[in-house]
């Protein structure tokens, strides 16, 4: 048997903490500092900066506009969606989300933050002929969609604040709130009643409602969310679905559980 050499040995080490610092930074509820990052780990200011840099070349962990604090980066997120749409749990997620479909009468998604998007995870589609091609792997906006102004409102006002300017806030129909004060107090009434309403926002003719999915520690990881064209469902009407959509939305928590 080989011996393992002390470069390995350093390597394993070094490819550990990476792990452990992108763990630290993932449950952060907030950008991170590095000076905060070496106390929760334990680990000298220069290691963790070394470590830090390599992450942030790999696009693991980007800084923020600040440049002193640390967020995970796309790869990282984009890493997250895969597991989550390959892992063995995906099945008994799509079993939810096709019998809340199926209850409801509509297509039914899950969706997940991807960097400054949202992203379709899974999908079941209604039997209706009349319906949104929206795959699993789509990308929609996070200013004009039910999801993604669901994910973003749970986000610090603060921080909120900074995002927003840094997105491009298209209008894609006459009801895109393309306003950053208007979006805010939008956000504001969504943070409060934790649940994301698109009525014609992203595409005229079609309404969404989301609601959220919670882990184990009480955090929005996803959302469930209900999608109609105007022909057969007013946004009025999607939302007196919401108590059915939230009952999906606790069955699918428990899939994010830790074991």
């Amino acid at each position: 048997m080989n011996m393992a050499t002390e470069k390995d040995i350093d390597s394993s080490s070094a490819a550990l903490r990476s792990l452990a610092m992108l763990d630290v930074i993932v449950k952060a509820d907030q950008p991170i500092s590095m000076i905060e990052i070496a106390r929760q780990m334990a680990l000298p200011k220069p290691t963790v900066f070394r470590l830090l840099k390599t992450l942030e070349n790999a696009g693991w962990v980007l800084r923020e506009l600040s440049g002193k604090d640390y967020i995970a980066g796309n790869r990282l997120a984009r890493f997250g969606v895969d597991v989550m749409m390959n892992n063995s749990v995906r099945t008994m997620r799509h079993a939810i989300l096709a019998q809340i479909a199926k209850e409801i009468g509509e297509t039914c998604n899950m969706t997940m933050l991807v960097g400054n998007e949202i992203m379709y995870v899974d999908r079941v589609e209604t039997q209706w002929q009349l319906k949104i091609d929206l795959h699993p792997g789509t990308r929609v906006p996070l200013h004009c969609s039910a999801s993604g102004k669901l994910l973003i409102s749970q986000i610090p006002r603060s921080k909120r604040r900074t995002l927003l300017k840094n997105l491009v806030l298209d209008r894609y129909t006459d009801n895109t709130i393309t306003d950053i004060d208007l979006l805010e107090a939008e956000l504001d009434r969504i943070r409060a009643s934790r649940m994301g309403i698109d009525n014609e926002e992203y595409l005229k003719g079609l309404v969404c409602i989301a609601v959220p999915v919670l882990d184990a520690g009480e955090k929005i990881v996803a959302a469930l969310a209900l999608q109609a064209p105007t022909a057969r469902l007013t946004v009025i009407r999607a939302m007196e679905h919401a108590p059915k959509l939230r009952r999906a939305a606790e069955a699918m928590a428990a899939t994010f559980a830790a074991p």
